[in-house]
């Protein structure tokens, strides 16, 4: 074809599409194109295969779900050998989502499978040419909350009364950690609180982020506001651009109780005897996560006769921890590892010299062992100077959110 007929051609049929867009509103050349929407999973197309969703059941495994989906045993090894940089098979458990991608033809043949490891984490195993396996994550749907209440009886029921999440507690203690004690509070006292909550397709997964709160507590005014002062770095501080927290937490586990605090002269509720018992034991279901209180290296993770499992932490040159009697340490925590503040190292159990689950935590000034609720710890820095007019707008801000938002009356 010339130069010239394949301008004429290019010409007219750029005219006609003119013509019927110009004329789109018009009766003559009016003409609607529909183009069909495909449905997506998992960033995948799966219009054109046969969609099977299902749980992994109490010993299955992922390999007896392929079989049955008619991919045989040479091919499933196959799979396994390829994925074993990405995902281990033996790590799946009961009770977790798949969902089988097959030919939509009679033969069903699975083409990609999908292991969902949490409601938002899943591996994609496809199969369709070659072998290719991947990790995905489901988008998050984040949305802002308020909420209000009284106190009538403790934090947890005024927050169960309005339907709140009870992660909420658990956040809310942990913000105001050396600020208030949640044991303590009393009738009378009322929280106002903005925070995220997270939706995975229109199903509620968690709380995210607090982003502002006011508790009430003896008619004081306790403020926090969540601010980023660097890229690496966000804290909670208050209206005065103090920091919330410590360079300790208050417990070394959320929302647990104390069951027996140092003393110079305590009997042993297992040996019987009168000695000093130089820790503050902290009662909670076998299980609950073990946080490290500030942030330090491990020096010791491993079991001795009495002590059980336990871990020790180096946080500086002055204060040394240690948490007794674990069910289990943490997988990783070992000497020469970092921990942060608030990281989990260990779980509650009643190993070593112990009448049940419990953690006792030790606490260590210059070497002697100290009762941690008399020492006069440092804080944490304030707000920069430099981000101070930033932290200022922030705060400013909340504050006029927090005061906008009306206090709920529940019945607990």
């Amino acid at each position: 074809m010339s130069d010239w007929n394949m301008f004429l051609k290019t010409f007219f049929v750029g005219f006609i599409f003119i013509c019927l867009v110009a004329c789109g509103n018009g009766n003559s050349l009016e003409k609607t194109i529909e183009v069909p929407v495909q449905t997506y999973e998992y960033g995948i197309a799966v219009d054109s295969f046969s969609v099977v969703k299902g749980q992994v059941e109490p010993g299955q495994t992922l390999g007896a779900i392929l079989y049955l989906h008619h991919i045989d045993h040479p091919k499933i090894d196959k799979i396994v050998r390829a994925s074993k940089d990405v995902f281990d098979f033996r790590t799946a458990r009961a009770g977790k989502n798949y969902t089988v991608l097959c030919s939509n033809d009679s033969a069903e043949i699975a083409k990609c499978f999908i292991y969902e490891e949490s409601s938002t984490d899943y591996v994609v195993f496809d199969f369709r040419d070659s072998i290719y396996v991947y990790r995905g994550q489901k988008e998050i749907d984040v949305r802002i909350r308020e909420a209000s209440g009284h106190i009538e009886s403790s934090l947890w029921n005024a927050l169960m009364a309005s339907n709140m999440s009870p992660a909420l507690v658990m956040e809310l203690s942990s913000i105001y950690a050396w600020t208030i004690d949640f044991f303590r509070i009393q009738k009378g006292d009322h929280f106002r609180v903005v925070y995220e909550e997270k939706y995975v397709e229109d199903e509620f997964i968690g709380i995210g982020r607090i982003w502002a709160s006011e508790f009430n507590h003896s008619n004081e005014d306790f403020y926090a506001f969540y601010f980023q002062e660097d890229e690496n770095f966000g804290d909670y501080f208050d209206e005065n651009g103090g920091t919330l927290r410590k360079a300790f937490l208050r417990a070394p586990l959320n929302y647990s109780r104390i069951s027996s605090r140092y003393s110079k002269r305590r009997r042993h509720p297992v040996t019987g005897r009168v000695k000093p018992h130089l820790g503050t034991d902290y009662a909670a279901p076998k299980g609950t996560p073990i946080l490290s209180t500030a942030n330090g290296t491990v020096t010791e993770a491993r079991y001795k006769k009495n002590n059980g499992n336990y871990v020790k932490v180096r946080h500086n040159s002055t204060y040394t921890t240690q948490y007794l009697h674990m069910s289990k340490i943490k997988s990783g925590i070992k000497p020469g590892v970092f921990v942060k503040q608030g990281e989990v190292i260990g779980y509650v159990g009643s190993t070593g010299l112990a009448t049940g689950p419990h953690v006792c935590y030790r606490f260590w000034k210059n070497g002697v062992q100290v009762d941690p609720y008399k020492q006069k710890l440092p804080p944490s820095d304030p707000v920069k100077e430099e981000n101070r007019a930033a932290y200022e707008v922030v705060k400013d801000s909340m504050m006029l959110v927090l005061q906008e938002i009306p206090l709920e009356i529940t019945t607990e």
